[in-house]
């Protein structure tokens, strides 16, 4: 069945937050659809528009906080017989041109991780069967629109397609970080994953060089700081509680016992970062001050949300911090894979 609108993954219970983003972008940029969601499925779709291509350009996927991965949706194949999916695709596809891949993927919840064997199996005979017809390239071409096939079950599966350059390089959106034994902790894989996903390849080379001076508010037991150490870069450690020997045995980290909410650099810093658990709204204005008084060139720090009105605190609590923090910034802001109840934010 054709369709038209947008196809986004996003955390497991985070489904209302992704409806409500979508809802309220969607509108400003003067498209009034509807979102369908549900909670713990992993993905949202947002119908009832005319133009699903308009629609996928006025709401880039970089822009789109809780989304995971956005695809232009354009079939869905209910009552799909377990004999012959591939032919129902085809059809579906037929008149989109050619695509220059395909990715065939199952929610990140846990009824949908229960489809991953089927998803690789259909993904081995459906690659072959389209390049046959023409419909896919024979290798795999990043110039062209990426096919996605989300199966949503055994005989139920979504159609989106994904520019390459506004949408998610990863498989679910997410990318595959392997936590290192040295690590003082897991939290280090939410800043590892930060710098891959806020940070373009030419950002990274340039704003992480060695001997670049950085801080770490509320850094025990060092994670944070130890991710920044191994880039060698020197690191203010800001906790009174104890750091993770591994993060002292870098050398290039010096662990100061003070309050994260209130320590200021002597100087101005290259880096501040900060995961400090506490209200989004007080950890935005902090943070705001810091841009404010000139204590760092670039930030990158989590807003840890509350139960309810999830989307609505994200929204303000960004607003509150450019409209606090003194000069014009690049802002970022994503629920990444290894974030939870937060949100994590570039800005510089």
């Amino acid at each position: 069945m054709s369709t038209e609108g947008l196809l986004a993954y996003c955390r497991p219970g985070f489904e209302p937050e992704l409806a409500a983003e979508l809802g309220e972008r969607a509108a400003a940029a003067g498209f009034h659809g509807y979102a369908r969601a549900e909670r713990n499925t992993g993905y949202v779709q947002f119908l009832g528009v005319e133009d699903g291509a308009a629609l996928a350009r006025a709401l880039p996927w970089s822009t789109l906080i809780f989304a995971r991965q956005k695809l232009r949706l354009f079939a869905d194949l209910p009552g799909l017989d377990p004999k012959d999916r591939i032919a129902p695709i085809m059809d579906a596809l037929g008149g989109r041109g050619r695509h220059g891949e395909v990715w065939v993927e199952h929610p990140d919840s846990d009824e949908g991780k229960q489809l991953a064997g089927l998803a690789r199996a259909l993904g081995n005979a459906l690659r072959p069967a389209l390049r046959q017809r023409g419909l896919v390239t024979d290798k795999d071409d990043p110039r062209l629109p990426r096919l996605h096939v989300l199966l949503l079950a055994g005989n139920h599966a979504l159609l989106g397609s994904a520019d390459p350059k506004d949408a998610s390089p990863w498989p679910l959106g997410v990318p595959r970080l392997r936590a290192h034994a040295d690590a003082p902790s897991r939290s280090a894989l939410k800043l590892e994953e930060a710098l891959m996903c806020l940070l373009t390849p030419k950002e990274r080379e340039e704003f992480l060089q060695p001997g670049m001076n950085a801080a770490d508010l509320g850094a025990a037991p060092g994670g944070w700081s130890w991710v920044l150490a191994r880039r060698h870069i020197r690191v203010a450690a800001i906790d009174n509680g104890p750091l993770a020997q591994s993060a002292l045995d870098t050398g290039v980290i010096e662990h100061i016992r003070a309050d994260g909410f209130r320590w200021q650099p002597l100087k101005p810093l290259d880096w501040m970062v900060c995961d400090m658990v506490e209200s989004p709204a007080k950890v935005a204005d902090r943070m705001a001050t810091w841009f404010r008084e000139g204590w760092c060139k670039r930030a990158i720090f989590n807003l840890k949300l509350p139960m309810k009105k999830r989307w609505d605190e994200t929204r303000d609590c960004l607003q509150h911090f450019v409209d606090h923090a003194g000069r014009p910034l690049t802002l970022r802001a994503k629920q990444l894979y290894h974030d939870r109840e937060e949100i994590t934010v570039y800005a510089g």
